[in-house]
């Protein structure tokens, strides 16, 4: 599979799962997971989250994170699994960007200064779909491995 096609089916699992689990390292280097709504541009994934959480205390002190999306209940989904590193930010046009209703359960709107965004920036994701496609892309080279 080439890199394009690659990406385009990355996509389509980031479409496919509103949901993932979400991991960080936190003090001790012990990792944390938990599970999070996911929000994508392309390959630019957004996580939403209060500012007062463990996990953005975790990302300061450790910026590597990894998010695994994918093979819902019964199985048969593809599957992603997204190595990146994470910037907190309460950038106004992200906040607004990926703001939603769904949201509204845990923020009084886009402008909560609770609010704040996690930009992951993927180094590296591994796709395997549930046709045994399996392919790697990665940033630093924007280029895709293929195996069996």
């Amino acid at each position: 599979m080439d890199n394009k096609e690659l990406e385009k089916k990355i996509m389509q699992a980031l479409d496919d799962n509103k949901f993932g689990s979400f991991g960080t390292v936190e003090a001790g280097n012990k990792p944390k997971v938990r599970y999070m709504a996911v929000f994508h541009d392309g390959l630019s994934i957004y996580l939403a989250t209060n500012r007062k959480t463990h996990k953005v205390e975790e990302l300061k002190d450790n910026p590597n994170a990894c998010l695994l999306l994918g093979y819902e209940q019964g199985g048969g989904k593809d599957v992603l699994e997204i190595e990146a590193t994470v910037d907190v930010t309460k950038d106004e046009g992200l906040r607004a960007k990926v703001w939603n209703e769904s949201l509204e359960k845990w923020f009084k709107g886009p402008d909560d200064p609770d609010y704040v965004i996690l930009e992951l920036s993927p180094s590296r994701i591994e796709y395997m779909g549930k046709n045994q496609e399996h392919g790697v892309w990665q940033a630093s080279a924007s280029a895709a491995s293929s195996g069996k």
